[in-house]
């Protein structure tokens, strides 16, 4: 197993490249039962998810059943002034995408976006399920190395005020047994895949 992080996640990002699109398809569907199976995630209004590049697990048939379920769903949106920060932006099925500057595609901020009402400030997200790399029994959530989740989540480290429930999306081969973390790591509540619910931190 690589020993730092540049070659981690090189070894992890290979790991689930190398799933077949019929692996892919198979894994978002179980993904969404898992989601729909569990009613401490279902109380939720106001889910965060994202949308997948290089072989993240795919949320997105889980979003088309929530919205249909009347939930509030948004995507991340790089913030357009601040560094290395996200806005959350809520998303309907003709919201047009773009892609930004590392070729994900987010919703277009057009005066729809840009609009606070359209929002919801982090804190006020019931869930945000975020994309990861890979992941451990302890909650450790291994990024791209960006820091945006980081840097946008640090206000839960703080002992009072409104937090989301912070879950990671995965591959069940993203699983490891100890990932290397650092001290401004936001730890992740919860870790779902396509085989699992993994609470970490006394949740679920």
């Amino acid at each position: 197993m690589p020993a730092n992080k540049r070659e981690l996640r090189a070894y992890l990002r290979a790991q689930r490249t190398a799933l077949s699109a019929q692996q892919q398809r198979q894994h978002a569907q179980a993904l969404a039962q898992g989601f729909l199976q569990a009613p401490s995630l279902l109380k939720h209004r106001h889910i965060a998810f994202y949308l997948p590049q290089d072989g993240e697990i795919d949320p997105r048939p889980l979003m088309q059943v929530l919205l249909k379920r009347r939930h509030c769903v948004y995507l991340p949106v790089l913030h357009p002034v601040s560094h290395h920060q996200l806005w959350f932006v809520r998303y309907h099925t003709k919201m047009p995408l773009i892609a930004n500057r590392f070729g994900i595609l987010e919703p277009q901020l057009t005066a729809y976006g840009h609009r606070a009402s359209n929002r919801l400030p982090a804190w006020a997200l019931g869930i945000i399920a975020l994309p990861l790399v890979g992941f451990d029994s302890q909650g450790g959530r291994l990024g791209m190395g960006g820091g945006f989740y980081d840097r946008s989540l640090a206000f839960t480290r703080r002992a009072q005020g409104n937090k989301p429930l912070l879950l990671g999306l995965a591959h069940e081969c993203q699983k490891l047994d100890d990932l290397p973390v650092e001290p401004w790591d936001i730890p992740l509540q919860g870790v779902l895949t396509e085989a699992h619910l993994y609470w970490h931190n006394g949740k679920g």
